[in-house]
Parts: C-alpha cells; structure tokens; sequence
C-alpha cells in the first residue's frame, strides 16, 4: 500500500548534542574530515550505511545511543571543540576581509548563478564538471571570505542514476528527492510562511517557486523549486530534472533561474539583511536572463532601458564553458518572444529589445535563433573562458559579434578552472603533509593557496610517498570490487557465478583512471581502436596495465550509451574483465575514490574541445600523473617532470577514423615504451623504509622503490598543487573581474549611465561617416622609408606615420586612432600585433578633416606590416572593441598603408 501523505520525522537532539544539528545542516562537513571522523565516532556502522549524510545518519541513531553521548565528557569536549572551530570559520576575517583591508574597494557581495552545483553527493544537483565546478567555486569562496551568494534550481529527480542492462546498455533512473531530507532548510517570511517568488506566463499563468537554502560554508546557496501546491501541474514540473525536457520546458528553467533567482536573492538579503550583490556572475549561458530582471528593476525606478542596460553591463561577469555551438542552448525566436512583453515577463519592455539581446544578427549565425551565450555576453561587461586555451577558442567562436575585430582582440579573457583541494584531496595525502608542515599550516595550503608550504612535500621521503600511493590504489581495488559486484547483481547475475570479481584488480598493477561524462568529443573509446594491443597491454607479463572508467552518457544520446555499450562489452570479456572495469553511476561518492587511487589519469579528447577537464587537477591533487591531450588546463600547465602529452594529428580533420587510429597509436606507445617501464622500473630500496630490499613484484620489478615515478608524483604535487587551487581561481576572479566590475558598477549611477547610453548611441548612429582617408610615412630622422608596398627599412628604426581621418561629427575626445603593426605572411595578415597610438596634429582642415600623427617603432626583423584603424573611445568602456565598431582604411595594403622591412 502506498502512503497518502508523506511527511520527515526528525530527530530530538538532546539538549548537549544541539550542536550535531548545526554542524550537519552545514555543509562545511562535506570538506572537513574533523567533522565527519566527529559523525562517524557517534555510530561507525550507521555512518557508513548512511553513505556519509550526516542529516540522513542523525535520523537513525537512537534515541539510547544519543542519550549515552549526552553524558559522555570526552565526546561532549570534542563536539564543543568542533562547533567553536566552525564558529571561528564562519564568522573571523579571512584573504579577502584581509585584502580589503576594510576600505570597501571590493564587492560588498556577489551573486553567483549556474544550473547544476556539485557540492556533495548528500546534496545530489550536478551532472558533470559544470557542476562541480560551481560547488567548488563556492566552497572556496567559503574558504577566502568572499561574501558570494550562490543561486541555482531545485531539481526533485536530480540528473539520473545510471545501471546497466546484461547487454551493456544505459539504463536511467530518476529517484524522487524530498528536500525535507536533505541539507536544506526553508527560506521563510517573518511571519513564518515559506518566501516564494513568481513569474509571469503568458495565458494569465504564473510560475511560482520557493526557495530551499543549503549552508556552504560561509555562502549560502538559494536553490528555486516550483513544485509547490499553489502551481498548476505544468509548472509544478518545471524543477523536475537537471537538462530535461523539450525547448519550452528549458526556456522556463533558465526564466526561473535568472528571473526568478534575482527575486530570491533580493528576498534573501530582505530576510537575512545580507549585503545585496553589486556584482552578478553568469556560469554559463543558462543563467542569461538574470540581466533582463536587473533591467526591469531599474526601469521601475524610471531608468530608460538603454542606460539600465549599461548599467546592468557594468556589473555583470560572464563566464563560458563550452567550446562548440553544439553546447549552448538556443531557442527559437518565437518561443522566447511569447514569454516576454504584456503578456508575461517584463511587460512594458518592447519584446524586440529582449529578443536583440540574443538573436545571431552576426555573420555565420542564424537569425531566427536566440543564443544564450550571446545574450550573456551582450549584457556583460566582462567575460571569460576557462583556461587560456578556451579563452582562445571562445574569441574565435564569438568574433562574429565583434566585426572588423581580430579574434585575439574580441574582449573575452580566462580564467582557468581550479578544484577544492580538501573536497578532493585523499585524508592519506592530506596527513602525509600534515606531518611535515603542522595540520593548520597544510589546511591553509589547501585551502587558500600561494603558500610555499607546497614545497615541504620535497622533504618527504620517497618510501612515505610510495606507501600512501599503494595504500590508496589499493583502497580504490576494494571499491571496484564492492561495485562491480553490485553491478552484475543488478544487471541480472547471480551470486553464485561472480566469484572471478575477488580477482578483479591488483594494488600492485599500475592503474590508469578514465571518467567523465561521455559526448562523442571526450572518446570514450578511443583506447579500444586497436584492442589486440590493448589486450597485450593488459596482460603484459611484466609490466600489467589495469583501467578503471566510468562515465555518464546525457539520456537523449543514443550515441553515447553505444560508446558506454561499447567499452562495457569489452570490459566484460572474461579475458580481460579482471584488468579492465566499466562501473556505473559515476559521481562524486565514487571519484573521492578514484581519482586517489590512480597511478595515470587518461584524458582524450578531440583537441580543442576541452573547455578545460578538472578531473586531472582533482587526480593531480593525490598524486597521480596525468596522461592527456594538450587541451584546456593540461595545455596551459603541462610539463614532462610531471605526466605526458598524448601527440594529436591537429591537421588530420577531414578523415576522424584516420586521426583516432594516429592518436590511439600515439596512446598505446606512450604507455607501452614510457609510462609502463617507469612505474616498473624499481630500484633496490625497500618500500616500506628505505632499505635495500630484494625480491620480486607483479609487475617483475623488485620490491624496490620506482624512484623516477616517485620524483614525477612529488614535481605534481610540488608545481601543479599551488596551481590546480579553487583558491587560486576565485582569487583571480576577485582581482581580475569581481572588482573591476564592482567599480565600474559604482560608476554608473542613474546619469552616468544615462549619458553612456546616449553617447553610445550617438558613437553608433555617427560612425558609418568616420573614416580612413589617407596613410602615409613622413621621412624621419631615422628612417627614410619607401611607401611603396616592399620596401624596405632597418631594425631598430622609427616610422614617423601621418593620417588623414574623417570624424564626421564625432569629436577627437570621442575616438582613438591607431597604427596596428607586426610580422606578415603571405596573406598580409598582421601576426602578433602590437598598437601605437597616433594623435591630432592641430584641427580639421578645410574639408574637416583631422590629422593625426605618431611614429611606428621598428623592433622586428621579416616581413613586416601595418594599418590605421579608429576605434570609439570613452572613460567608461572596459575595452575599445566593447562597440564592435572599428573603421580601417579602405584598401588594407593601400597608398602607404603598408610597409615591408628585412
């Protein structure tokens, strides 16, 4: 029978235990191993049946077991001390009260908006890297102090939970969540009634939601949920699954998210009296709308929409995560347009102004569709990728709306992603350095980063280093064993026929490490293109190989659960089963696991569509080496004293089964010739101390240390730990974006941004009349140049260039002229280019046009070249391509306008 009603019993704390429920509700635990060995010590069995929930754990402690504690003197000292440490983080000054140093320059708080939040496994709300990404944004901005405010969605089903079917073949289930049994507490009036907030929909409808708080730390997390009685069904729905549904059902996820989140976090800051966000920060597109809310509050208090648009701009950060079209979401004009105007959001707004925040209206694009990661980056101000490489390929991806703009120059930085150390870091690894630097020394080294503490894992000795890597390798066998058992029971087998999992692994065999979600451009597969090789590898005499992989294909992606099929039906064959495991359900319970008991992360993606791929760093953290293809942060960071590079065939892209054969070659050699011989090759010093020792192991290497692996495990830790930080990347974006944006937020009160508006539509609506007349080289006293196109001049010589502009009505103040210079190919294309500014040379002549001159400092040998370009200029833009507006020469190579030096 079912239940009529459902309803959460919760605990009775007895009156010393209170502080139990303060430490549970925070999710502080979730990175503090003090507080959870705290939680484990009250009931060891119940704790780990609980799968580490210290909400769920406390509901089924009993009552005796409770009242037992409440007279036990030792515990109740080590609660008092817990609940005082938890004190001391919440409320002491930390980097960034440090660095403000009380003067206010920074943001009083920050708004921070995603889809998905990965902060635990107890708080299920993530699908990928995005997600975790996002929690662990959040857990360091705890950390550094930053006043964040995190806002995301309520999903009642989560993602999905994956098992498999006998034959392979992804199977999805959607668990229903009660948030009244998660870390969450009800964001309430005064008056003790829940908050909610409301959209508008069209046909007189309304989408409400309240709002659940997780405690993150120090940042509280407001999480929207519409399944709430006073909606009807359609909209109850609308929190349903995380990336579910059709175009409309999405299209009012990211209303309630950007809307509908604004409205929570002006309710929360009412409620709490929290310092209202000055900065609004977009993790990726699906929080977009967020600016058009901001719009609407402005306008209210009479702001035209153009001058709240700038300053709405002002104080936004975008951040994009996605390399290719495919990954953002668009929606067709229609539908967006059916959602805004009189009859649903934003009424009295023209839905026309709406719509050209996101439509593709730039070459390449496709009008009818509206880009929310166009939208997102016309109504910020800054914007960033996530890594440099990434930054380099969102520039490319988005030039089109920065026409006339080298994609270099298009105003979209990086920030390269980071990973929560004490979320990820092995407790084995985290004492390993306790012992060296003193346990409050290590957390701060974790946590914040910069810290030259790093470098006491020198002093470590090889045989303490080597101990805790097969320690944790051999943790991770048990693991596999206990899931892939779990596994078979599901997928249909009995007990009786799985004898053969005991055998499965060895914490001896070096372990490689593949998870991630499964598009096709990540490669599942890629290491089964030659599988008699593989094979060969596996089953290696003397130097084994094993593999543990994991991964989630999306639901609607028939393609990815073949590649899952694929890789499992190998995995299955009794051949190789026990050097090779597929294990299902990939998350964050099973990644604390493996990515410390790997010896090599694999990571094989179509180069260059990783945005960045975090679970190297997560892996890096512990020890482990990384084996990957020169994308995203390995790119950036790679060095050979710590993992390889997997060679691409960049230049092999009409044929993808020819470049996958070259890659996996390149793979296989890797592993086979250098990987493999080094983890194998021990010397004559025994494991455990550092004695001599003699004998023989696994792989046929001696029972020695592997002295030139362990040297590459401590190069990881000692020169990518700083810099894999979460810390390290909040920190960047506090100094590099957070605080700009702040101040030019401060700027732009209601008449500075009314006049920015004007003057920008004066600079639009006058720019098709300036232009670029005549260029040409005035001899100089240190040069005389030919302006013929070939010519020739020496290094270390100066141009003296003279301009004739045409301003039409714009005035000198209101424009920046410049020469743009560097090294030429074939093409007459500028490489490298540098900029030198020009300036008027008295006033308009009788046609009215200006003269500007300035000299052009020859510093580079070769082919060289250069143009005129006039850019707008005004103090408050954040870049001279902010417009997209640039007028160039009529002919790039024209009278003058180029010159060639040797």
């Amino acid at each position: 029978m079912k239940a009529i009603r459902r309803f959460t019993v919760r605990p009775v704390l007895p009156d010393p235990l209170r502080p139990l429920g303060d430490l549970a509700r925070n999710l502080r635990w979730s990175w503090h191993t003090e507080t959870r060995e705290l939680f484990e010590s009250v009931d060891p069995a119940g704790w780990r049946e609980a799968d580490g929930d210290p909400v769920r754990f406390l509901g089924g402690v009993s009552a005796a077991r409770l009242a037992e504690l409440a007279e036990d003197r030792a515990f109740l000292r080590t609660l008092s001390a817990a609940a005082a440490d938890l004190d001391t983080y919440l409320h002491g000054p930390r980097w960034y009260q440090e660095s403000d140093g009380g003067g206010g320059e920074l943001p009083a708080a920050v708004g921070y908006f995603s889809p998905e939040f990965g902060v635990t496994a107890a708080l299920p709300q993530y699908s990928g890297g995005l997600g975790i990404l996002a929690g662990d944004h959040l857990k360091a901005a705890s950390d550094l102090g930053v006043p964040l405010i995190g806002v995301g969605l309520l999903y009642r089903h989560g993602y999905f939970r994956q098992s498999l079917s006998r034959d392979g073949w992804q199977q999805e289930q959607y668990p229903v969540l009660d948030p009244n049994e998660l870390p969450l507490t009800l964001l309430r009036e005064e008056d003790g009634t829940p908050a909610q907030v409301a959209l508008t929909l069209p046909g007189h409808r309304t989408l409400r939601a309240c709002v659940w708080q997780a405690q993150v730390g120090r940042v509280p997390l407001l999480m929207l949920d519409s399944d709430v009685e006073e909606n009807g069904p359609g909209e109850r729905n609308v929190t349903d699954r995380l990336y579910g549904g059709g175009s409309e059902h999405r299209l009012l996820q990211e209303m309630l998210l950007g809307i509908g989140g604004v409205r929570a976090v002006r309710t929360y800051c009412r409620l709490t009296g929290h310092a209202a966000p000055e900065v609004f920060h977009t993790n990726e597109g699906h929080a977009g709308f967020l600016g058009l809310e901001r719009i609407r509050e402005l306008a209210d208090t009479g702001l035209a929409f153009d001058a709240a648009l700038e300053a709405v701009r002002a104080g936004t950060v975008f951040t994009t995560h996605t390399p290719v079209p495919a990954g953002i979401d668009r929606f067709d004009r229609s539908l967006v347009a059916h959602h805004f105007g009189d009859d649903g959001e934003l009424p009295g707004v023209d839905a026309e102004r709406i719509l050209a925040l996101g439509l593709e209206t730039y070459p390449g694009g496709q009008p009818h569709l509206f880009n929310m990661a166009v939208m997102g980056l016309r109504l910020a101000q800054r914007a960033n990728g996530v890594s440099t490489l990434h930054g380099a390929v969102s520039r490319e991806m988005f030039s089109g709306l920065w026409p006339g703009f080298d994609p270099e120059e298009v105003p979209i930085g990086s920030v390269t992603n980071g990973v929560h150390a004490p979320t990820w870091v092995a407790p084995e690894v985290a004492r390993l350095g306790a012992e060296r630097v003193g346990a409050e020394r290590a957390e701060h080294a974790l946590s914040v980063g910069g810290s030259p503490r790093w470098d006491s894992v020198e002093d470590i000795p090889d045989g303490d280093i080597w101990a805790v890597r097969r320690s944790l390798r051999g943790q991770l066998v048990e693991e596999v064993r206990d899931r892939l058992r779990a596994s078979w029971l599901q997928r249909g087998a009995a007990e009786a026929e799985l004898g053969w999992i005991d055998g499965v692994l060895d914490p001896d065999v070096l372990t490689i490490g593949f998870a991630r979600r499964v598009p096709s451009y990540k490669r599942l597969t890629l290491m089964l293109r030659d599988r008699d090789r593989l094979r060969a590898m596996l089953l290696h005499p003397e130097r084994p190989v094993q593999i543990v992989v994991a991964g989630k294909a999306h639901p609607a992606d028939d393609g990815g659960k073949r590649l899952v099929q694929e890789l499992v039906r190998f995995a299955d064959d009794p051949r190789v089963r026990h050097r090779i495991v597929f294990l299902p359900d990939y998350g964050m319970r099973m990644a604390k696991k493996l990515y410390p008991g790997c010896d090599v992360w694999l990571n094989n993606p179509l180069r260059p569509l990783e945005a960045c791929g975090t679970s190297g760093m997560k892996a890096a953290l512990n020890g482990c080496l990384n084996l990957s293809v020169l994308d995203g942060w390995w790119d950036e960071w790679f060095e050979p004293d710590f993992g390889w590079a997997i060679p691409t065939a960049d230049g092999v892209t009409a044929d993808e089964n020819r470049r996958d054969d070259l890659e996996a070659g390149a793979l296989y050699e890797l592993i086979e010739d250098r990987v493999a011989p080094r983890f194998y090759d021990r010397d004559g010093r025994d494991g455990r101390d550092g004695r001599d020792g003699g004998g023989e192991s696994v792989g046929g290497g001696g029972e020695g240390l592997p002295g030139r692996w362990i040297e590459m495990v401590r190069r990881t830790l000692v020169t990518l730990g700083p810099k894999v930080l979460a810390g390290r990347m909040v920190r960047d974006y506090v100094e590099r974006l957070y605080a700009p944006a702040a101040r030019a937020h401060r700027a732009l009160d209601a008449a500075t941004a009314t006049e920015l508006a004007e003057w920008k539509g004066r600079a639009r609506a006058l720019w098709p009349r300036v232009s670029v007349d005549h260029v040409e080289t005035v001899p100089s006293a240190t040069a005389s140049v030919e302006t013929t196109a070939g010519g020739t001049a020496e290094l270390g010589s100066t141009l003296a260039l003279r301009v004739r502009i045409g301003l039409g009505d714009l005035r000198p103040d209101e424009v920046e002229v410049q020469a743009v210079a560097g090294r030429v190919g074939s093409d007459d294309a500028i490489a490298d280019a540098q900029t030198f500014p020009l300036k008027p040379a008295g006033g308009p002549d009788a046609e009215g046009r200006w003269v500007y001159e300035g000299p052009l400092a020859l510093d580079r040998t070769g082919p060289y070249g250069y143009t005129v370009r006039v850019l707008p200029a005004h103090p408050l833009l954040a870049t001279s391509a902010e417009l997209g507006l640039v007028a160039l020469p009529a002919e790039a190579a024209g009278d003058g306008a180029g010159v060639l030096m040797r």
